[in-house]
């Protein structure tokens, strides 16, 4: 059996696994009122979960953030970004060999190799400086790219915006990523501490503005999460329509000028 056809097995078995995972939680999305949005079924649940994540955001994650910016010298905090940026291209080099994406494959393993060799184990993005492009990917868009749909909107305490698609694939992208891979648990711990550390900074900015702006948070962090997740290049099987909306009216052709009648 060759490498497509392997690939294409694994991927098949983990999309049966996943269906059968989250199916309880589909049908948790009956209780919704007539007004829902159609991607978000779950809305009242979701917006319970995200006031306690923001709640929990508040009060540690971003003060530790902002302790961690404020503490930590910049070509420092690049350097965390970019080893754990290394680590996650390892998990994309896979996902695009599930996905049989042969150019992206070979270009993440191409990141890979010379970001760990020629970055010093990746503290350098030396792949970026040489024009290699990231394909990120992980295990819920392999399965979108064999056609399982991504399902509801779902937020999960404290890890937050998903899919139901997305979060039956969470356990196989938490063990197969290279930090997963990790038998002692100190460091295991140690790594996945750093990397919501660094994570949670890069995005100060962004939820800055977020406060600054929103006059419903939850709407506006749902619809920039299924955009991005959902409505972008990313995502290969996920009709993007939106039903409820009106059709947009064809734009009206220019009428031909009348003639100027005879001067009275």
């Amino acid at each position: 059996m060759n490498a497509s056809f392997l690939s294409l097995a694994i991927v098949r078995k983990g999309a049966r696994i996943v269906v059968g995972l989250a199916l309880p939680l589909a049908l948790a999305a009956c209780a919704t009122g007539p007004n829902a949005d159609p991607r978000d079924p779950l809305e009242p649940y979701n917006r319970t979960v995200f006031k306690f994540n923001d709640a929990v955001d508040r009060a540690v994650l971003k003060p530790v953030a902002k302790g961690y910016v404020n503490t930590v010298p910049d070509p420092v905090r690049t350097s965390v970004s970019n080893f754990f940026g290394n680590l996650s291209d390892m998990w994309s080099t896979v996902n695009n060999l599930l996905q049989l994406k042969g150019q992206d494959t070979v270009e993440s393993a191409l990141r890979v190799t010379t970001n760990t060799v020629f970055g010093f184990g990746g503290l350098f993005d030396v792949a970026t400086a040489m024009g290699i492009p990231r394909h990120k990917q992980d295990f819920g868009l392999t399965l979108g790219r064999w056609g399982v749909s991504p399902g509801p909107y779902f937020v999960l305490p404290l890890l937050g915006p998903s899919t139901i698609r997305d979060t039956a694939a969470l356990p196989v992208d938490m063990l197969g990523s290279p930090i997963g891979q990790i038998n002692d648990i100190p460091w295991r711990n140690g790594l996945t501490v750093g990397r919501v550390i660094d994570t949670r900074a890069t995005l100060l900015p962004a939820t800055d503005l977020l406060d600054q702006a929103a006059l419903d948070k939850y709407l506006l962090a749902r619809d920039a999460f299924l955009q991005l997740r959902t409505g972008g290049k990313r995502e290969e099987n996920y009709d993007n329509t939106d039903y409820s909306a009106e059709p947009a009216a064809a734009p009206a052709a220019p009428q031909p000028a009348q003639p100027a009648g005879p001067a009275q």
